[in-house]
């Protein structure tokens, strides 16, 4: 599944599926989760983090467990652990 956002300021997000074996899918086709990650953050606190404009004391301990999330991509890492750098200036 790859994530692109929404409405960012409407705290609105959207998801795309990847296409991996062409066929038909229709309206009550049932869908499996393979499995989930026991990191999962979920995903309106990451849109939260992402919007807020300043950190309190508690967001920083999220963004830790944010930071550990292996889905997360490296970007995404990359834009937080800024984030906390200047937070913490």
């Amino acid at each position: 599944m790859i994530w692109r956002g929404g409405s960012w300021l409407a705290r609105r997000t959207g998801f795309y599926c990847a296409v991996t074996h062409e066929g038909k899918v229709g309206a009550g086709d049932k869908v499996t989760p393979l499995g989930q990650d026991p990191n999962a953050v979920p995903m309106p606190w990451i849109t939260r983090l992402y919007v807020t404009k300043r950190y309190i004391n508690e967001d920083i301990a999220t963004l830790e467990r944010v930071l550990s999330v292996p889905a997360l991509p490296d970007s995404w890492k990359n834009y937080f652990r800024k984030r906390v750098e200047r937070a913490n200036a």
